[in-house]
């Protein structure tokens, strides 16, 4: 999967995300992808910029890809 669409991926997440969940549904974004982010050497940033969301979120998307190494996706 290339970069432009992990942004659109995590922009569909942002954006189906229930009310008060953007945060988490980031985390899960960065959980359910973060092997692929981290394999190919995958900049947050740009994903972050590609998925049109708040430049701030790069921290929401890291910590999912750091706790991607220790849970699975249950959904």
């Amino acid at each position: 999967m290339a970069i432009d669409e992990l942004g659109l991926k995590l922009k569909e997440m942002y954006n189906s995300a229930p009310g008060g969940e953007q945060a988490t549904f980031i985390h899960l974004f960065g959980i359910k992808y973060g092997e692929l982010i981290l394999n190919n050497r995958y900049s947050i940033a740009e994903i972050v910029k590609k998925a049109g969301i708040q430049d701030s979120y790069k921290t929401e998307v890291r910590k999912g890809v750091k706790l991607s190494k220790y849970v699975t996706v249950k959904i």
